[in-house]
């Protein structure tokens, strides 16, 4: 009995004897996070959207009559000189309507003639008695009423060639084809486009802005527009014109920016990024995964570069931005702030940067970090 109670006296001392090192709970793994500098920005946020480049002016042509088409002497792409004939229709009836207004025309000058004619042969012999007055002014008004069956036959004429000259589509300035409207053997109605022609001169870049861009943005801010394929060509324009309805399907407006000094690879259709500065306000910018809160107000994790702790500091929230938030009190330049992982941080723990080796985490040796294990 006396040996039971002595044994486990003994074990207890045992214990006791043990160094006290031996002891101490195993350490916790160090944590990688993810971090970035907190820089100061001076205000405002950079936008970059995708849009293509259109000449400023576009103009469809087209007859002013209806027939059929029989020629059409350009094509997609084809450069265009002011006054070049651009297609033709079949002109047979508008020719037709010519020669019959020329005919009435011929008809009314003999009329005319003769009505004349006829007036100055009374006219000397109406002093005389020769002539009865109502006589002679039946001879005037026959003489006005073949002058204006001339004038009206003149103008049927003039009517007419016009008609003829419409059968003909000219193009009033210069420019490139960039679509077609009809082919050759087609019957067209007036007003039909034929070809349509990207004028030469101004260029713009066209983009589809979303409502809170438009909100501010300002016409005075210039846009920097770089060609897609190539970002090294580059160039600088204003806003030129807004659309003053969003589309009923995007709910983005369309903005056209005219170039200055398009480059000659900025053709037409190229697809360009235009990049603006938009006014805010000014404080460091962070990402919003870096955001958490505590004590329901904002906070972020601060990492110290010395002792690879974090800490749970509160901040001011000055705005917040498509991908990130400004910070206008609560950060300094050149702190590091923690990005990813911040759900799973405690006051004082100790964590690895990403991207430094698992050794440098620490002053002391520490066990790998749970992430790196296998």
């Amino acid at each position: 009995m006396a040996r039971a109670v002595v044994l486990p006296a003994i074990l207890v001392l045992l214990t006791a004897c043990q160094p006290a090192e031996e002891l101490q709970p195993i350490a916790e793994p160090i944590r990688p996070v993810r971090v970035i500098t907190a820089e100061e920005l001076p205000g405002g946020e950079t936008v970059t959207l995708t849009g293509n480049v259109q000449a400023q002016d576009d103009v469809s042509l087209a007859f002013r009559v209806g027939g059929q088409l029989i020629e059409r002497t350009v094509n997609v792409g084809d450069e265009v000189r002011a006054g070049q004939v651009v297609a033709r229709l079949d002109g047979v009836n508008e020719r037709h309507a010519v020669d019959a207004a020329r005919a009435n025309l011929a008809a009314a000058m003999a009329r005319l003639v003769e009505a004349r004619n006829t007036v100055e042969r009374y006219e000397p012999l109406l002093p005389r008695g020769f002539v009865a007055r109502s006589q002679f002014d039946r001879a005037v008004e026959a003489r006005d009423a073949a002058q204006a069956q001339v004038t009206a036959a003149e103008a049927q004429v003039s009517t007419a060639e016009n008609q003829l000259g419409f059968t003909t589509l000219i193009a009033d300035g210069p420019g490139i084809v960039t679509a077609r409207g009809a082919e050759p053997g087609e019957v067209v109605a007036a007003g039909r486009m034929i070809v349509q022609l990207a004028r030469e001169g101004g260029r713009d870049a066209v983009f589809d802005v979303p409502a809170r861009v438009m909100e501010s943005a300002s016409a005075e801010d210039v846009v920097t527009v770089a060609l897609s394929t190539d970002p090294k060509v580059t160039t600088t324009g204003r806003v030129r014109e807004v659309s003053p309805q969003a589309d009923p399907v995007t709910r983005t407006f369309t903005v056209r920016v005219g170039l200055a000094n398009p480059p000659a690879a900025m053709r037409l259709g190229s697809t360009v990024t235009g990049s603006i500065r938009l006014g805010g306000l000014v404080g460091i910018a962070i990402p919003t995964s870096a955001l958490t809160a505590s004590g329901g107000a904002p906070a972020v994790w601060t990492v110290d570069p010395e002792s690879r702790t974090v800490a749970l500091r509160n901040v001011d929230v000055a705005g917040y931005e498509l991908e990130r938030v400004l910070i206008s009190r609560g950060l300094a330049p050149g702190e590091l702030v923690v990005t990813a992982g911040v759900q799973t941080l405690r006051p004082g723990q100790a964590v690895r940067l990403l991207g430094e080796p698992a050794g440098d985490a620490s002053p002391e040796a520490s066990p790998e970090p749970i992430g790196d294990r296998p």
